[in-house]
């Protein structure tokens, strides 16, 4: 059994892994050891469904050393107006050129790929190779950096919670650009932003929307895309804010609040008769909203149980089906669903968004956190952790964090300055446009509505307004 030493052990080299490390030896001269189980870096990237792309701007996320992308706006798509969002080729290719051509030639990181982290011994951490299966032995000298807690669940990687006769067409997103013939027709399953995605795709290819069908077991408040654009369009951004504490110090309870949300344009929501219970943070453009509207043939009888030959077995119902017939589970998680803990502790750092939809900016903040402080309480001051939502009343607790960690920051001057010069921070260079009168209208907004909408929604929370039940898609 092989032994080495390093400062830190990171496991995992997915976005927020990377994100760490590349903030870390930026501020330091720490040493490392990244594991990861895959072949390269990029975390789920790698098994994602070939059709994907960022739900945000590629100048929000990555590493923030190395741009992604060049910052231009499309021209043309249902992307059009606004600037670009990766593929996910193009994040996969951009991860092995941070390891290759940043992280190793700078001599303090070590990858060790194909490998899997499987705990602490009494003579140091242990690293297996999954090829060779040798046994490495890491002596951690300050802390182990846990970049896994939320791992992101994708359908290519998951196993359905139902069962499938072998009659049955039962593919993955990822399969659909294999497919040999047309079917009979498709059947969605799922309510997340891969369903919406695989919609939206499935249109975009010509497929009729008569032949598709969208088992929707919950609806969602979706995010306009339009409201989340940096650079040049960052108005957008504090406006959208803006709003949203607006609607929060005038809310007299959960209900009014998104009614008001959805009044401002803050949130949205595809069907207007059906109120949506659940929010995970999808982005959709006007455009792709009005695209998966065409689909009619939306079925909201809870989760599927079976689907066989001739029929798919519901939480609360059957429908028809046939041996021809192309049913795409999109019922992966996605976003893992799991509590909060303290991000710094001693010996250990667990990785988890600061900044609510924003993870790779979050996981730098936290890698310049622990570059530049020692006391854990402090760093966890700073850093509060913000976890995934899913409930619809859980967009209250994420803007409550989120804002919360914002003041904290402020007392700061070089937070307030990393922050201010991050690539990946969405609202970079608001000060710049303060000429825009939809900069200045916000500006006073906030001025006038951040600490009454921290107090209501604070007491909002304290009385324990139910949320819809959690789980998969």
């Amino acid at each position: 059994m092989d032994g080495i030493e390093a400062d830190y052990l990171i496991i995992g080299a997915g976005a927020a892994g990377m994100a760490f490390t590349d903030e870390l030896i930026s501020h330091s001269d720490a040493s490392v050891v990244m594991v990861d189980r895959r072949h390269a870096p990029g975390g789920h990237w790698n098994d994602a469904y070939p059709f994907v792309r960022l739900h945000t701007p590629s100048r929000t996320y990555g590493v923030n050393s190395r741009p992604l992308g060049n910052d231009t706006v499309d021209q043309h798509g249902p992307n059009a107006g606004y600037y670009e969002r990766a593929t996910a080729a193009e994040i996969c290719d951009y991860y092995q050129r941070v390891m290759d051509e940043q992280f190793l030639p700078s001599g303090q990181v070590r990858f060790l790929n194909m490998s899997d982290y499987t705990g602490e011994g009494t003579d140091g951490h242990r690293v297996v190779s999954r090829l060779a299966g040798d046994e490495t032995r890491v002596n951690v000298r300050r802390k182990v950096v846990d970049a896994t807690y939320l791992e992101t669940a994708v359908p290519a990687t998951h196993t359905p919670a139902f069962t499938v006769d072998p009659a049955a067409r039962l593919v993955s997103p990822n399969r659909l650009v294999n497919l040999d013939e047309a079917p009979t027709g498709y059947t969605i399953l799922g309510s997340g932003k891969t369903a919406m995605d695989t919609c939206n795709w499935l249109l975009d290819q010509g497929v009729s929307p008569g032949k598709i069908r969208w088992v929707r077991p919950r609806d969602q408040w979706i995010l306009d895309r339009g409201s989340l654009q940096p650079l040049e369009q960052v108005a957008s951004v504090m406006e959208w804010l803006s709003l949203g504490l607006e609607a929060a110090a005038g809310a007299s309870n959960v209900d009014d609040l998104f009614r008001r949300l959805e009044a401002c344009g803050h949130l949205h929501r595809l069907d207007p008769d059906v109120e949506p219970t659940m929010f995970r943070g999808p982005i959709l453009s006007q455009a792709e909203r009005e695209s998966l509207r065409q689909v009619e043939d939306v079925v909201r009888l809870g989760r599927v149980r079976y689907i066989g030959a001739d029929r798919i077995e519901l939480e609360q119902g059957t429908i028809p089906t046939d041996p021809r017939h192309v049913h795409i589970d999109c019922t992966a998680a996605a976003l893992r669903d799991a509590p909060a803990r303290p991000i710094f502790e001693p010996g250990r750092v667990t990785l988890q968004p600061v900044m609510a939809g924003f993870l790779p900016f979050s996981a730098a903040l936290l890698g310049y956190i622990e570059a530049t402080r020692d006391d854990d309480a402090d760093k966890n001051r700073l850093s509060p952790p913000n976890p995934f939502p899913n409930a619809a009343a859980d967009y209250m607790s994420n803007i409550f964090i989120m804002t919360s960690a914002q003041a904290e920051w402020a007392k700061e001057p070089d937070i307030i300055e990393w922050v201010e010069g991050a690539r990946m921070y969405v609202s970079a260079g608001a000060r710049n446009h303060m000429a825009d009168p939809r900069m200045q209208a916000a500006v006073q907004r906030l001025a006038t509505n951040t600490e009454p909408a921290m107090v209501n929604l604070h007491r909002m929370m304290s009385e324990g307004q139910p949320a819809a039940a959690g789980g998969p898609a």
